[in-house]
């Protein structure tokens, strides 16, 4: 038996098939090998079409199938991962209404800024409706991208208390849909579709798709889960006092504690996490920088043309920590929270013409977003969490030397890099959604720890200096 995991995120489509009994991972894709481009009509808007999204995903499943490493009838459960914040918009006959306007878009500042000065909450829909009436009137439903990805598998759609919190739908106090967002935006509640546990059947593939993929009929979606808290799960970072980290097209830190925290302020932001319960609490407190990995793939497309990622990286470790006076702000992918929702842009302060070339420019950037990180890590620790040891999968930025070592220096934080990603971790979570683990220890047999990094005494000292600088022209 196997266990399909898919991971819908902004750059790509992730797909593992996961074996039930050794939990080895006997294929892993992803589709397209370019990443997907974001839409920006105007400056602050990002888009992407979910139709595309959906013709990847089964692109991504039917690239999984030719490896020949399994049977694709074996598969006997679903689990999806998605970007989390985005708003899908469909019609009573399923189709999409408009394209997803996803959570690096910030046209929605002011509107929420509003809210948030009314009722202490942000609302993503409200541009939609101020906007663009006429579209508004053919929503049936709207949805996260996980829970679209699942109505095409399926023909279902559904929602949880876990996503709904990512849209701030959730009132944490009444433990009910916030009537209060609802009832302040003019929005109604038959849009919202029908709430059921993340670990739980969300719908059965349909005929047409099975046959279209490859799959057996009927095969249950168990499980669907934002991009962060499931990073989150694929770590086995379910418990108070637990953090995960991430770098991909963002950055984020996440970890769980058993109270409902939050910042005043909304720097950072408190999700119901999967395993959340009314009985007993467990919320996500997530930091998100939006421009973490996004720079580091636009210096490789404008700046390295024609270098790999690796050879960016040994261009970055060729130079000292501090980058000679170098500091970038990685701030170039729409409005941050952690900086009040202001949309600063990317900068590059201290550059000498005479000294500086492209290693340090690498560099300054993996600093740039590790500060960043530290910045909002600040934030967490003030809201009561521990962030002494941090887990994350050995992917994306985690793969660089200089990120890995100058995040763990910088934040003082242990860094355990392991053998995981969304889409393997979607797809453990689909065996624990469809009873086949019977519980969590089961899910993480497979995992191991691949690396550990330990903040570096000989360089902390310097790292703080510059951290300091860093801070002072933000």
């Amino acid at each position: 038996m196997y266990l399909l995991g898919i991971d819908l995120g902004t750059s790509s489509i992730k797909v593992a098939v996961v074996d039930v009994q050794s939990q080895q991972t006997v294929a892993s894709v992803q589709y397209p090998e370019s990443e997907n481009p974001i839409i920006s009509l105007q400056p602050g808007w990002a888009e992407q079409s979910p139709d595309t999204w959906w013709e990847h995903v089964q692109a991504a499943i039917l690239k999984a199938n030719l490896s020949g490493k399994y049977d694709p009838k074996s598969i006997v459960a679903i689990g999806i991962a998605y970007q989390m914040h985005g708003l899908v918009c469909v019609d009573k006959d399923q189709n999409v209404v408009r394209n997803s306007i996803i959570w690096c878009d910030s046209r929605a500042v002011p509107f929420g800024d509003k809210a948030f000065q009314q009722i202490h909450h942000l609302l993503l829909l409200a541009s939609q409706v101020k906007n663009e009436p006429d579209l508004y009137e053919k929503i049936d439903k709207i949805m996260l991208p996980g829970d679209f990805i699942a109505m095409k598998l399926t023909g279902t759609i559904s929602t949880s208390v876990s996503a709904l919190s990512e849209g701030v739908f959730w009132d944490f106090k009444n433990e009910t849909i916030s009537s209060d967002v609802l009832n302040a935006m003019g929005i109604s509640e038959t849009l919202i579709p029908e709430i059921k546990e993340v670990f739980s059947p969300h719908g059965a593939l349909s005929k047409s798709i099975a046959i279209s993929l490859g799959l057996k009929e009927g095969i249950p979606v168990t499980y669907k889960a934002g991009d962060q808290p499931n990073n989150a799960f694929s770590l086995n970072v379910l418990q108070p006092g637990e953090v995960a980290a991430t770098a991909g097209t963002s950055g984020v830190v996440y970890g769980v504690t058993d109270k409902v925290a939050y910042d005043p302020a909304s720097r950072v932001n408190s999700f119901a996490h999967v395993n959340y319960t009314a009985a007993q609490k467990r919320i996500g407190i997530l930091l998100c920088i939006n421009g973490t990995g996004i720079l580091n793939s636009w210096l490789k497309n404008n700046i390295f043309k024609g270098q790999t990622y690796d050879q960016i990286n040994a261009a970055a470790a060729a130079v000292a920590p501090g980058s000679e006076g170098l500091l970038i702000y990685p701030f170039g992918n729409g409005a941050e929270r952690v900086l009040g929702n202001q949309d600063r842009g990317a900068a590059i302060k201290g550059l000498q013409f005479n000294r500086h070339h492209t290693g340090h420019i690498a560099r300054a950037a993996q600093e740039g977003i590790v500060f960043s990180l530290a910045f909002g890590m600040e934030i967490m620790v003030q809201m009561g969490l521990q962030l002494k040891t941090v887990r994350a999968g050995y992917a994306n930025m985690f793969l660089s030397d200089v990120f890995a070592q100058a995040f763990a220096t910088t934040t003082g934080a242990k860094v355990e890099l392991y053998n995981t990603d969304g889409a393997i971790g979607a797809a453990r979570a689909a065996g624990l959604g469809a009873g086949i683990y019977k519980n969590t220890s089961e899910c993480f047999g497979g995992m191991k720890v691949l690396k550990t990094v330990d903040p570096e005494e000989k360089n902390s000292e310097r790292y703080q200096e510059v951290y300091e600088q860093w801070k002072s022209q933000l």
